[in-house]
């Protein structure tokens, strides 16, 4: 195993800050082109030119978005590209595995080099001076990159799985539901097919003590997942409000959105339903309730309340169509399939995220070595 030693950001990359421009500098006639154009958060328009071409790691110059770290700090960009000036360009020199870079800035406090108070910027000046602790072996270094990388590259693999899984899916319900279905097929409300469960209001409920809690599940968290700033509900609520991975999660207010539910064990809040059913199976009341979501955004945005939402008489007025039994068992043998290989991939998303995030800390400080031989 080689040392580590300091180094500085400039000792191993290149910044190409000089070519950035804000999207509102940008001439209309270039825009809505085919070249991504990014921002601090990722790809935000498209535009007609590029400025980039090959790999770089975009870091983001937004402190407020440092400090929350609630879109990415460090990504890569790849291919031909244009980038604002709200992320910092960056380029790893010769051989430096520019992903060892990304890892380097997910792992390290960037607060303290933030600096400005009306708009807190992490500014060039102090980009460069943030150390970068690093094995001397240019060959460890590689290593580090790579068995990082490779947890990534499953993470990719199953989220574009599921992807397909869910295109597919959402395809034979179309053809089935929509452009085939029988004129004798049974009308029934979207509400009667299911149990649309109201979640608590978690703020009445709780913890007891640091044993028996769970997170609470809001809109924010059904988005983006949990961070360390959740809230937290005692368990001694009833055991329908337990949200589990693969139930069906549909938010009603704000940002609506239908979901299977990927994450932990948490307790359902207001604004969200749980969906459940005793009389069809999962695959089916899930994507109706997708159907019509578009329709029920509509119904919400339409609303001239401060927060758009759907009412409960709106799942009575969106009618669902229910074939014969055996078709339904024929529809079932081929829908549930994915539907579980989704869930599956969901747990298997975790676990690995999870090991990436516990190696991430100890590879990146020294305290778990890899081997550069071979």
């Amino acid at each position: 195993m080689s040392e580590w030693k300091e180094y500085k950001l400039e000792d191993f990359a290149e910044i190409h800050n000089q070519t950035r421009i804000p999207l509102s500098k940008m001439e209309r006639s270039k825009r809505q082109g085919s070249y991504p154009y990014y921002g601090a958060s990722g790809v935000i328009d498209y535009v007609d030119e590029f400025l980039f071409d090959g790999e770089f790691v975009l870091i983001s110059e937004d402190g407020e978005n440092l400090k929350s770290r609630k879109t990415p700090i460090a990504f890569k960009a790849n291919g031909q590209f244009w980038v604002n000036n709200h992320a910092h360009i960056v380029q790893g020199k010769k051989d430096f595995h520019n992903d060892l870079l990304v890892y380097y800035f997910k792992n390290i406090d960037l607060i303290p080099y933030i600096t400005g108070a009306v708009q807190p910027k992490l500014n060039k000046a102090n980009l460069l001076s943030i150390p970068f602790f690093l094995p001397k072996n240019e060959d460890e270094q590689r290593a580090i990159a790579s068995v990082l990388s490779s947890l990534d590259d499953k993470i990719d693999l199953l989220h574009r799985q599921n992807k397909t899984l869910e295109a597919m899916a959402e395809t034979l319900f179309r053809q089935w539901f929509v452009e085939e279905a029988e004129e004798d097929w049974e009308e029934r409300p979207l509400s009667s097919i299911a149990t649309f469960l109201n979640g608590l209001a978690c703020q009445k409920y709780p913890p007891k003590n640091d044993v028996d809690k769970l997170p609470v599940l809001k809109i924010k968290q059904l988005r983006n997942g949990f961070s360390e700033d959740c809230d937290w509900c005692t368990t001694e609520v009833k055991p329908e409000y337990l949200v589990k991975n693969g139930d069906v999660i549909f938010s009603w207010s704000a940002s609506l959105m239908v979901k299977i539910w990927d994450g932990e064990n948490c307790i359902l809040n207001q604004h969200l339903f749980k969906v459940t059913s005793n009389e069809f199976p999962k695959w089916y009341y899930y994507l109706w309730s997708k159907h019509y979501l578009e329709e029920f955004i509509s119904i919400s945005a339409s609303h001239a309340t401060t927060m758009g939402h759907i009412k409960r008489g709106d799942l009575d007025n969106a009618i669902v169509l229910v074939p014969t039994d055996d078709e339904m068992t024929e529809f079932t043998e081929i829908q549930t399939p994915l539907i579980d290989k989704i869930i599956a991939n969901n747990k298997q998303l975790k676990k690995l995220a999870s090991m990436r995030d516990a190696l991430l800390p100890k590879l990146m400080s020294g305290e778990v070595r890899v081997s550069n031989e071979g």
